[in-house]
C-alpha cells in the first residue's frame, strides 16, 4: 500500500487531532466544544494507561467528523482558541502525522514509517499495529515533554 493513499483517504481528512488540552478539560467538555461544527462520529480522548499518571488525561484527543468539510471548519474556528487559558492545537490527523515525521530524527521516522506501513490493510493485525504505533508515538512524546521530568523523578524513587 502506498503511504500517500492513507492521507487522501476521506476518513483521515475528517479526523482532527486536538492538542495542548488543559488537564481540567473533560471528555464531555471537549465534545461540547467541538459539536457545533458538525456531526461527531467518533472521539478518542487519550489517557495515561500506566505509571504514576495512570487514569489522568494525556492532554490530547482525536475527533472524527462525518465529513471533511466539518473537520476543516472546526479546525479553522478552534485552532488557537483559548481553553482554560491554553491555546488549542487543532490539525487534521493526517497533517499531524506528516508534521511529526518531518520533525523527528531519521531513526524515529524510520520506526514510525515501518509501524505505519505494517498497519496498512492487514485485517486483524492492522488494528494492533496501529495501537502499537500510537503507543510508541505517545512514549516518544512523553519523553520530549517537560512534564515527564517530574514523572521520571517519581519513577526513580519508586
Amino acid at each position: 500500500m502506498d503511504p500517500n493513499d492513507y492521507y487522501t483517504d476521506d476518513k483521515c481528512q475528517s479526523r482532527l487531532y486536538i492538542g495542548n488540552l488543559d488537564l481540567r478539560i473533560t471528555e464531555a467538555a471537549l465534545i461540547k466544544m467541538f459539536s457545533p461544527f458538525g456531526k461527531i462520529v467518533s472521539e478518542d480522548f487519550l489517557w495515561h494507561t500506566r505509571g504514576p499518571k495512570r487514569g489522568e488525561p494525556r492532554g490530547f484527543a482525536f475527533i472524527q467528523y462525518s465529513t471533511k468539510e466539518e473537520a476543516k471548519l472546526a479546525k479553522e474556528k478552534m485552532h488557537g482558541r483559548l481553553a482554560c487559558g491554553r491555546p488549542l492545537v487543532v490539525r487534521l490527523a493526517s497533517e499531524k502525522y506528516l508534521l511529526e515525521t518531518a520533525d523527528q530524527s531519521s531513526k524515529a521516522t524510520g520506526e514510525g514509517h515501518k509501524m505505519h506501513l505494517s498497519g496498512g490493510g492487514l485485517g486483524q493485525t492492522s488494528r494492533s499495529a496501529k495501537i502499537a504505533a500510537i503507543k510508541n508515538k505517545l512514549k516518544s512524546l512523553e519523553e520530549e515533554s517537560c512534564s515527564t521530568k517530574k514523572q521520571k523523578q517519581t519513577d526513580n524513587i519508586s
